[in-house]
């Protein structure tokens, strides 16, 4: 048998690299086909820690986003992790008291390793907003529709504010809706301490009031029959603050909203964001409400339908205290063990107050510190 030369070896091992690369080729592409489907849409960055996706954009069509939202967990997730707070900002305008928010979010920011807080923004698109959104609100505008006066746009633009809220952050925990008129009475840190100690809603709810009967005939004498009867309307401030829960109840109805969202024959009774929320919740979940709301608003001496507007002049020190003395009026619903005793002793302090003037912002700039933010 012949021995083989050193040129017959190197023949031999140039005729099996082909199937040296093809075997490994081979080996490379099993092994990714067989990889965890589930873990081929995750990235990696040079940290070696891996990054989800983008999720989808949120459908834009309120039914949609109504019934994606109402899916949602009712309780903060993940469980253990810090709890939110979601401010909605409904407006009409650019926000004139941007800055002295600005001052109240940087308090968490400056105080907490973990942020508190989310901001949502539902800006009707017919207005011009001059300056655009910056700082804390800047990208937090949701997808917006026009609101009108006298007409359940107002409802819709909530029910929007809260899907988005749901959708967006797991851990919102409480969800106040504000205007771009309000301002917070006190510092963040007490804010976000009596609303997460808290396991119900803030939301006033007032039965027999004046002109209830008006305003529950203003579709037509019997419109909102038979889901709504007269004796479970309501009346209330349109300025809540939720729990995660209720603001599930809230996008999910679809019962009530059918009677709300018919426009009114009537316009000087119309006033559907002041009615649905506090009919649902009452007929739906009354013992899970504290029924107040925690903004304040004068409206002594107004017969126009709007609360009186505090000017520059008018703001100082005195002023903010005197709205902290001031106690929010609690609804005169009962939910079957309350006496007026315990009432009394649940006296929760209002948090913010309307309406402030463009032009105020100066003053109270000068009083943050020292007045406002300080407990």
């Amino acid at each position: 048998m012949l021995s083989p030369t050193p040129f017959s070896l190197c023949c031999a091992l140039l005729l099996c690299l082909p199937l040296a690369v093809i075997f490994t080729t081979t080996t490379t592409t099993t092994s990714s086909t067989n990889e965890n489907p589930s873990r081929r849409s995750v990235s990696t960055t040079n940290n070696n820690q891996t990054t989800l996706p983008p999720p989808p954009p949120l459908p834009e069509n309120d039914d949609l986003l109504f019934r994606l939202a109402a899916r949602v967990n009712p309780k903060p997730s993940p469980s253990g992790s810090p709890k939110k707070l979601a401010f909605m900002f409904m407006t009409t305008a650019p926000l004139p008291l941007a800055p002295f928010w600005e001052l109240y979010f940087f308090q968490n920011q400056t105080q907490n390793k973990t942020k508190l807080f989310n901001i949502y923004i539902h800006a009707d698109p017919s207005s011009h907003y001059d300056p655009p959104f910056s700082g804390v609100f800047s990208g937090r505008v949701i997808p917006s529709k026009p609101t009108q006066r006298f007409t359940p746009s107002l409802i819709s633009a909530a029910r929007r504010l809260l899907a988005h809220a749901l959708l967006h952050d797991p851990s919102n925990a409480m969800f106040a809706l504000l205007s771009s008129t309000c301002i917070p009475l006190h510092s963040f840190n007490f804010t976000y301490t009596t609303l997460i100690r808290s396991k119900k809603s803030f939301i006033e709810i007032l039965k027999n009031e004046p002109g209830t009967y008006g305003r529950y005939v203003a579709r037509g004498p019997d419109a909102m029959l038979p889901e709504v009867p007269l004796q479970s309307f309501r009346i209330g401030s349109q300025f809540f603050v939720l729990t995660r829960r209720h603001a599930r109840l809230v996008v999910k109805d679809q019962r009530l909203w059918s009677k709300f969202k018919l426009p009114c024959v009537r316009w000087d009774t119309c006033y559907p964001e002041e009615n649905y929320f506090p009919t649902l919740l009452t007929m739906q979940d009354p013992s899970g409400c504290v029924p107040a709301t925690l903004t304040h608003v004068d409206w002594n001496g107004r017969s126009d339908g709007h609360p009186r507007t505090y000017q520059a002049f008018e703001v100082g020190p005195e002023l903010i205290h005197s709205l902290r003395r001031d106690t929010p009026r609690y609804g005169d619903d009962r939910t079957g063990n309350e006496s007026d005793t315990f009432l009394l002793k649940r006296q929760y302090p209002f948090l913010f107050a309307r309406k402030f003037s463009p032009e105020s912002l100066l003053p109270l700039m000068d009083i943050a510190n020292d007045v406002i933010f300080r407990d």
